[in-house]
C-alpha cells in the first residue's frame, strides 16, 4: 500500500485544519469578548492588573476553552468543508478517478490524529498546569471564596489509621473535635482526641490543643491515658486534603491524579468519583476527534439539493447530542448507577457504533 502523501491527502488536511483553527480562534474572539463584559465589574473592583487579567487569565483560558471544544468543531470543520467539496463535484470527481472511499479517509483520519495528538497533550501537560494559575486568579478577582466550615471530615489516611473531624475553619486552618484511631487486626489499640488542631506550616503537621490519649492493651484492665495541653503530630493529613474541592482535580499533572485517585481510594473519600472522572476525561475526549470525523465525512460527502445548509444542520444537531450525552452521562456517576470509567466512555461506544452505520452506508 502507498503511504506516500498526494496532492489530494495535502488538499484535505490543509482544508481541514484551516477551517478547524479558523472556527475555534473566531469562536475564541467572541467568547473572550462576552466573558470581559461579564467579569468586567469585578476586574474593576477588585482592582486586577491588566497583566495578570492577559496573562494569568485569558492566556490559560484559552487552552481551556479550545480543548473543551475541539470535538464541536472538529465535526462542524468537516462538515462544512467536506459538503462545499461535496456541493462543487470535488468528491464525485475524486471517486471517478479510481481512488475508492476509504483511500480518500485516510488524509481525514491523519488530520484527525494530529488533532487528537493536540487535544492529549493539552490535556496531560498543559491545560492542568493553566488551569491552576486560572483559578487563582478566578478566587482572587472574580470568585467569593467560601469561608464556610467543612463538617464531618472522616479519612482513613494509611492502613488502620483514621482521622475524624467534626468541623474544619478555613478562617483560621483548624480542625475542631479532631480524633485520631490507630487500628491493628480490627481491634483498637489507641485512640488521640484533640478539642483542636491548627495546621502549622512551618512544621507541616497539626498542633493539638487539650489532647487525651488512650491506648488499649488486650488482656489488660487498665487502659494507659494520658493528657495534656498541647501536641505537635505529623500525620498523613496536610491542608490541601480540606481545601480540594471537585474542580481541584482540573488543576493536578496525571501523574498528581493518579496519586491522588489512589490516596482517595485508600481514605475512602467520596471525592474519588470526582478524580475518576477527570482521569477518564483526560483520555476519551481526545478520541471522540476520530469518531467526529468519520461521522462527519459520512454524512457530507453526498451532493444535496439546497447546498450545505441540511449537512451543516445536521451536524451541529448531532455535535451537540454527542457534547451533551458526555455531560448527562456523568450524572450515571453521581447517583452511582454506573462506575466513572463505563459513563465517561459511555458517549465514545455509542458513538463509535453511529459512525461505523454511517461510514458503511456511506459510499452506497
Amino acid at each position: 500500500m502507498d503511504l506516500t502523501p498526494k496532492k489530494l491527502d495535502l488538499y484535505i488536511v490543509k482544508k481541514f485544519m484551516s477551517t478547524f483553527f479558523i472556527a475555534i480562534l473566531l469562536i475564541i474572539g467572541i467568547v473572550i469578548i462576552f466573558d470581559i463584559s461579564e467579569k468586567i465589574d469585578d476586574f474593576v473592583v477588585k482592582q486586577a492588573p491588566l497583566k495578570a487579567i492577559v496573562f494569568d487569565y485569558y492566556l490559560n483560558f484559552v487552552p481551556f476553552f479550545m480543548n473543551m471544544f475541539s470535538p464541536l468543531f472538529v465535526f462542524i470543520s468537516v462538515i462544512f468543508f467536506t459538503s462545499r467539496m461535496a456541493a462543487n463535484s470535488e468528491i464525485v470527481a475524486i471517486l471517478s478517478c479510481g481512488i475508492s472511499y476509504h483511500r480518500m479517509m485516510r488524509p481525514y483520519l491523519f488530520s484527525a490524529a494530529v488533532l487528537a495528538l493536540l487535544s492529549l497533550c493539552l490535556n496531560l501537560f498543559i491545560i492542568p498546569s493553566s488551569n491552576a494559575v486560572r483559578h487563582a486568579f478566578e478566587y482572587q478577582y472574580t470568585k467569593k471564596r467560601a469561608q464556610v466550615a467543612d463538617q464531618n471530615v472522616h479519612y482513613q489516611i494509611s492502613p488502620g489509621q483514621f482521622v475524624f473531624v467534626e468541623s474544619f475553619s478555613k478562617w483560621n486552618n483548624t480542625a475542631y473535635r479532631f480524633t485520631l484511631e490507630q487500628f491493628e487486626d480490627n481491634h483498637m489499640v489507641s485512640k488521640l482526641s484533640a478539642e483542636s488542631a491548627a495546621w502549622d506550616s512551618l512544621m507541616g503537621g497539626w498542633h493539638l490543643k487539650k489532647y487525651f490519649i488512650r491506648d488499649y492493651t488486650e488482656g489488660s484492665i487498665v487502659d494507659n491515658v494520658r493528657t495534656g495541653a498541647s501536641l505537635d503530630t505529623v500525620i498523613n493529613l496536610t491542608i490541601t486534603d480540606f481545601y480540594r474541592k471537585k474542580n481541584t482535580v482540573e488543576d493536578l499533572p496525571y501523574g498528581e491524579l493518579k496519586e491522588l485517585i489512589e490516596t482517595q481510594r485508600m481514605r475512602g473519600d467520596a471525592n474519588v468519583k470526582y478524580s475518576q472522572m477527570e482521569q477518564h476525561k483526560r483520555l476519551s475526549l481526545p478520541f471522540s476527534a476520530f469518531i467526529l470525523t468519520i461521522m462527519g465525512v459520512s454524512l457530507s460527502s453526498r451532493k444535496r439539493r439546497g447546498g450545505i445548509g441540511w449537512n451543516l444542520a445536521i451536524g451541529i444537531a448531532l455535535s451537540f447530542s454527542y457534547i451533551l450525552f458526555m455531560r448527562f452521562s456523568e450524572m450515571f456517576v453521581y447517583t452511582g448507577a454506573l462506575p466513572p470509567g463505563v459513563a465517561i466512555w459511555l458517549p465514545n461506544l455509542l458513538f463509535t457504533l453511529i459512525a461505523g452505520i454511517l461510514y458503511k452506508i456511506a459510499p452506497k
